[in-house]
């Protein structure tokens, strides 16, 4: 047996929701220093974990009713009041065990000289992880698209795009932003494309999958029409729901969280597509953000067999569902890795060269770091730097050069 006696034993500072962005990703540092080759690095999926921001959110909403409620529930004690939450099944944190995922507690600087508290940390995990550009996504906001008050998605959408605008995106042009459509509105989403399309930061317009929509109402149309125009993705976020009553079947998170995130968009993809939407804006590019990669070819497959034998119900369509599905966009995250043939034929089939876009959704318990992509053996060296951020930077139409420290 080696003698260990002269060996230094020392406790590790424990990792609370108050640890620093840079402590929590310090192995990611280490890959970091490993990417020095690639171009450019995108993630186009991390999170605001808006509760500890709600109140700057609320401050900005524009109905004066939900506004003056919001701020008494604020005082009363309740941390993100017109959300549509459910604090007892929110076992996304596993018992305490991912303390980051409860909302960032780190130390900042004086926000005069280094800016907004959310900026400073966006930074923070942008330069720990070798990320040259970071797409925001809001968190507790996924769930507002079947939120039962009235208007409650609709003006928390509106407040959210506002302090995006004003006090997120100017601080850094790093941070990349989407606008939230209040899909449950479309009228409202119409307005909101056209006094957003032009701002600094914003690259394209969000959907949450999370709603009973049907994505092929004539409704839309119009909306998908303005989108087109401003050469901006449309990206629908996928995200999870415990409510569904197909879900209350479950009786463990892990069962809800494993389907609810691609069970949306599936629905979504399949009336897209059935409905000939690609034909009708063909120009419009969606994204398909955070459900994986096992669902791609599940859904090409059955489109595929469904389609050829029973065409006339989708009378619009010129070539196979699945030759669609090549021609969208999809974010890496989280990416099942498990059986690596498995995933290398998935990328295969969902032309992930052209089509994968690397996504962190950072600080969330599930997170990938870069190197999730570039330690793939099966990817060439072009794909790896495509997916890590050219096929992005194609996508959102920015500039291939390198801002990362």
């Amino acid at each position: 047996m080696n003698d260990r006696s002269d060996q230094t034993v020392r406790d590790l500072p424990e990792i609370t929701a108050a640890t620093d962005t840079r402590d929590y990703l310090s192995h990611a540092t280490r890959f970091a220093q490993q990417h020095e080759a690639y171009d450019l690095i995108i993630d186009v999926d991390a999170h605001l974990q808006e509760a500890q921001f709600w109140p700057e959110i609320i401050d900005l909403l524009e109905n004066d009713v939900l506004k003056q409620t919001a701020q008494a529930m604020l005082k009363g004690g309740s941390a993100m009041p017109l959300s549509n939450l459910a604090p007892g099944q929110n076992f996304q944190s596993m018992a305490g065990r991912v303390p980051h995922q409860s909302g960032p507690r780190e130390l900042t600087d004086d926000p005069e000289t280094s800016g907004h508290r959310f900026v400073q940390i966006v930074r923070r995990a942008m330069n720990t992880m070798g990320v040259d550009y970071q797409v925001i996504f809001p968190t507790a906001m996924l769930l507002l698209g079947t939120s039962p008050v009235d208007g409650a998605e609709l003006y928390l959408s509106r407040a959210y795009n506002r302090w995006l605008r004003d006090v997120i995106l100017p601080q850094d042009k790093r941070i990349l932003g989407l606008v939230y459509l209040p899909f449950n509105s479309p009228e409202d989403c119409e307005k909101l494309v056209k006094d957003f399309s032009n701002v600094p930061g914003i690259v394209g317009f969000t959907v949450t999958s999370v709603r009973h929509v049907p994505v092929h109402s004539p409704s839309y149309m119009r909306l998908y029409a303005m989108i087109e125009e401003t050469g901006k993705p449309l990206v629908f976020h996928a995200g999870p729901n415990w409510n569904d009553a197909s879900f209350q079947m479950l009786n463990r998170f892990i069962s809800m969280h494993a389907l609810s995130f691609v069970h949306y968009n599936l629905i979504h993809m399949t009336n897209w597509i059935v409905n000939a939407i690609p034909e009708r804006f063909p120009k419009l590019k969606t994204l398909w953000v955070e459900g994986g990669l096992a669902w791609i070819p599940y859904l090409m497959q059955r489109l595929d067999h469904e389609f050829l034998m029973r065409q006339n119900e989708a009378p619009g369509l010129k070539k196979l569902p699945s030759e669609y599905m090549k021609e969208m966009y999809f974010s890496s995250q989280p990416m099942e890795q498990c059986h690596p043939n498995a995933l290398k034929v998935t990328m295969d089939m969902m032309n992930a060269e052209t089509q994968l876009l690397f996504a962190s959704d950072w600080p969330h318990w599930d997170f990938n770091p870069p190197h999730t992509v570039t330690t793939l053996p099966f990817l060439s060296d072009e794909a790896k730097r495509n997916i890590l951020g050219l096929n992005a930077a194609k996508l959102f139409g920015l500039p291939i050069k390198r801002v990362r420290p």
